[in-house]
């Protein structure tokens, strides 16, 4: 799984958001990458190998994603910021499913 986060400011959602799905992720077995969008630039920015080799595209944002075309024809759930917060599992199991549908 790859992932991007960012939220309008990009500074303390974005990050919360990373952690609370490479948490989740983690627990489900599953590795993650996740590229954060922010007041800091781009961070941990995604190659177009992690790209290829993802199954499913999970975008935790509240803004426009810089380099949106990287993902293109990729499964793909998007949802804001402060869902994957406060649910990251629930997010998580939403990306598996979208990602079997492969």
């Amino acid at each position: 799984m790859i992932s991007v986060c960012a939220c309008p400011t990009g500074i303390a959602h974005t990050y919360m958001a990373q952690a609370a799905l490479e948490k989740a992720a983690m627990t489900r077995g599953h590795d993650i990458k996740i590229e954060t969008q922010g007041a800091m630039g781009i961070e941990n920015e995604l190659s177009m190998q992690d790209v290829a080799e993802a199954n499913v595209v999970i975008f935790a944002v509240g803004v426009n994603v810089e380099g949106e075309e990287r993902f293109h024809g990729k499964p793909s759930i998007m949802v804001e910021v402060g869902k994957a917060i406060e649910n990251p599992v629930a997010v998580i199991e939403k990306a598996e499913k979208k990602g079997e549908e492969v």
